[in-house]
């Protein structure tokens, strides 16, 4: 068992992901504390398939956890109603995707979305600041659902290359943060991204087509992907078909 947790310094990268708390240790999937939330230090972070993630007063937490919740693209589930919703999206005027229109809204609005078991937020000022600095330097996005002219709902996800990481999403109106979701994956279709990391198992997740692979599989595939060119982050109408005709 080790217990003894890495502290870093600013600009320290951050450890193999494989020496990440096992099941045996106080909090498994930790690997480190500390560092720096620059640009540099979460690409280096992304690229080794590690993200932060911590409260109000804590320290930076850098986390690997094993298994690792991801989705493929080919493998989203469109449900029976959410397909009609995105349908009536589809050939509504008033509605349309917006890519990277408001990243900051979309992020503050992740923020402060309440969410079932869960009191207070992870997405604190600090992780605001580095995200917003990380999306100007073109490596964070925003997929926006937009509604008579209004931000409905939407995510945001780490991009490097062909590596795709999810991130966090919200809803104003029923189904937004859902279509959201669906436009990325048709992105990823169009793009041939096999998975999209969704870093934590949850029900909601598993109900949409994700599950779980091992640490090791997740590392391999981001260590492919990232080497790969950005992807063209945007969204044409015509995408929809990719995803309502399977």
């Amino acid at each position: 068992m080790s217990t003894k947790l890495p502290w870093l310094e600013p600009g320290e990268p951050v450890p193999e992901p494989a020496s990440a708390w096992g099941a045996e240790d106080p909090v498994p999937g930790l690997l480190a504390a500390g560092g720096s939330l620059d640009v540099a230090t979460l690409r280096n972070a992304y690229g080794k398939a590690v993200f932060p993630w911590f409260s109000e007063g804590q320290p930076i937490l850098w986390w690997s956890p094993q298994p690792r919740m991801a989705l493929a693209p080919s493998a989203f589930r469109l449900h029976r109603s959410m397909r009609k919703s995105l349908q009536s999206f589809r050939s509504a005027s008033n509605c349309e995707i917006r890519i990277d229109h408001d990243f900051e809204a979309v992020i503050r609005a992740c923020a402060t979305a309440s969410r079932k078991g869960q009191d207070g937020t992870w997405i604190v000022d600090s992780m605001i600041d580095a995200y917003v600095t990380l999306h100007r330097a073109g490596s964070a996005h925003s997929v926006e659902t937009w509604i008579d002219g209004e931000l409905a709902g939407g995510l945001y996800c780490v991009a490097l290359g062909h590596a795709i990481f999810g991130e966090s999403m919200f809803a104003h109106r029923t189904d937004a943060s859902k279509t959201a979701l669906a436009a990325l994956v048709c992105i990823c279709l169009r793009h041939d991204i096999g998975i999209i990391d969704c870093q934590q198992n949850t029900t909601h997740l598993a109900s949409l087509g994700a599950g779980e692979i091992s640490r090791e599989q997740l590392v391999a595939h981001v260590a492919r992907a990232r080497e790969k060119a950005d992807i063209d982050w945007h969204f044409k109408p015509s995408y929809w078909s990719e995803l309502l005709h399977r």
